[in-house]
């Protein structure tokens, strides 16, 4: 699992930063990318990575500012154009069908696959298949804005198969009733219990990502126990006034979220223009005093994921 970031950067694009599209990459889980908002110019980042847009399954979109959506009806149109025939899940606030079925009616595109449309109506999941949970809640913006929780499952414990060994359990189907967690009679009239012949399990991954918000409880219950949290820091500490006038968050309250909601590590993103070069490294800072493990990430950064230390039972 990896995250790496197509666009950093807040309203308008910029030099060293393009507006804002977050790529999770879940090749090694399921062959399969997903991307966290779509602003222009997103096509043009993914040339410069090795992503294929036939590869993005899902498409999750914060809000429908301009600088988080207007990339996406080039996106779709070149994901047909390049190969895409599968299905393409799309979720969104109330108005984000109108704006892509219009963008295509408008300039006669036609679509190689389906969109499935998924807008947003209430709190809650918006997708679950056994591997990974998708919830959401509304955030604090101008307009409906929304955070996501992408949780996946838990992982059983390895069967231990050197003390099965150890105690003479012959190997063969029995292996498999006891890697189930079945109790299993063995033909030397012994019974063992399958639990007691697995590993420790191990966690699955959590990641947190924001759409564009104040500072607000609803992200602190999304980013609980979060691997990553991705949050915007459009303004620094010192200009907190303006951060709450045009719903944003500073650099410092997105780190107080990441302290409250118990996370690992904190990504911030959705960088002004005005924060360039040693600006943006006091972003960092600043939000370092209160949540050590703190990045402002880059056009291109690519985010590895681990998978957390087994628990024991």
């Amino acid at each position: 699992m990896e995250i790496e970031f197509l666009g950093t950067g807040a309203g308008v694009p910029a030099r060293s930063r393009n507006v804002t599209s977050i790529a999770l990459k879940l090749l090694d889980e399921r062959n399969e990318i997903w991307l966290f908002d779509c602003g222009e110019g997103t096509q043009q980042q993914i040339l410069k990575t090795t992503i294929k847009p036939r590869k993005v399954d899902k498409i999750f979109i914060t809000h429908l500012h301009g600088d988080h959506i207007f990339g996406l009806p080039g996106f779709l149109t070149s994901r047909s154009n390049q190969g895409g025939e599968t299905n393409l899940d799309l979720y969104g606030p109330a108005g984000i069908k109108r704006y892509v079925q219009t963008s295509l009616a408008v300039t006669g595109t036609r679509l190689s696959y389906q969109i499935i449309y998924h807008e947003i109506e209430g709190p809650g999941t918006i997708f679950s298949d056994g591997q990974f949970e998708v919830s959401q809640l509304k955030l604090d913006h101008r307009i409906d804005s929304f955070g996501y929780r992408i949780q996946e499952a838990d992982f059983s414990g390895e069967l231990l198969v050197d003390k099965l060994k150890a105690e003479q359990v012959p190997s063969g189907p029995i292996y498999g009733k006891l890697k189930a967690g079945e109790v299993v009679s063995l033909p030397d009239g012994r019974t063992i219990d399958g639990k007691d012949y697995i590993g420790a399990s191990r966690p699955g991954r959590i990641v947190a990502i924001m759409g564009d918000t104040r500072k607000t409880d609803h992200t602190i219950t999304l980013a609980e126990n979060a691997d990553v949290l991705v949050h915007e820091s459009t303004f620094s500490q010192h200009e907190s006034r303006l951060a709450r006038q045009y719903f944003h968050t500073t650099s410092t309250q997105a780190a107080q979220i990441a302290v409250k909601a118990h996370c690992r590590r904190l990504l911030l993103t959705h960088i002004s223009a005005r924060y360039l070069g040693r600006a943006a490294h006091q972003l960092q800072q600043e939000a370092q005093e209160i949540f050590p493990n703190t990045k402002v990430v880059n056009d291109f950064d690519v985010i590895k994921i681990p998978l957390p230390i087994a628990v024991k039972e």
